[in-house]
């Protein structure tokens, strides 16, 4: 089977398209808040350690990821429900900022062991958190939209309007 770019196009106007295109636009965001807070902390030296370097930038990407996810790509509006919302957003994006540490304490390793210039040092820093947020991709929008799925009847009203706005 071929994908045509007229059929990703049109997959792209469907509710559950749209709703992952939007997904994707905000990790694409959110990636780049934390790679240039890294590189930029890092790289400069305003941040030396490679540990505080990545947490910062993955704990200020979250910020805005986890409001354009909530308004942009799931549609939700009004205030955020603690335990169905705000609790695990936190929660799934401290698993992804862990395997983030993990990935920064690897390369700190690889720092320490090689004396490489710093922006090699930077590059090295930035790219694994860069594939850290590739590994954990996935698994934070099976999750997400768990949590900020629309109910049924939410859905079948945007059908609705769907359909009187194409009549």
């Amino acid at each position: 089977m071929k994908l045509k770019p007229r059929d990703l196009i049109a997959w792209t106007k469907t509710h559950e398209g749209r709703k992952i295109f939007r997904y994707s636009m905000v990790s694409v965001i959110s990636t780049a808040v934390s790679f240039i807070t890294i590189a930029l902390v890092y790289g400069l030296k305003i941040i030396p350690g490679v540990l505080w370097a990545t947490l910062t930038g993955n704990v200020l990407a979250a910020v805005p990821s986890y409001y354009l996810n909530r308004k942009w790509a799931w549609g939700k509006t009004g205030r955020s429900h603690f335990r169905k919302e705000v609790f695990p957003f936190w929660f799934m994006s401290f698993l992804g900022i862990l395997v983030s540490q993990v990935g920064a304490y690897w390369a700190r390793s690889v720092i320490k062991t090689h004396h490489w210039k710093h922006i090699l040092d930077t590059g090295l820093v930035t790219g694994v958190n860069l594939a850290s947020f590739a590994i954990f991709w996935v698994l934070k929008m099976m999750v997400f939209n768990r949590i900020f799925h629309p109910s049924e009847l939410e859905e079948f009203d945007e059908h609705l309007t769907a359909e009187e706005q194409n009549s």
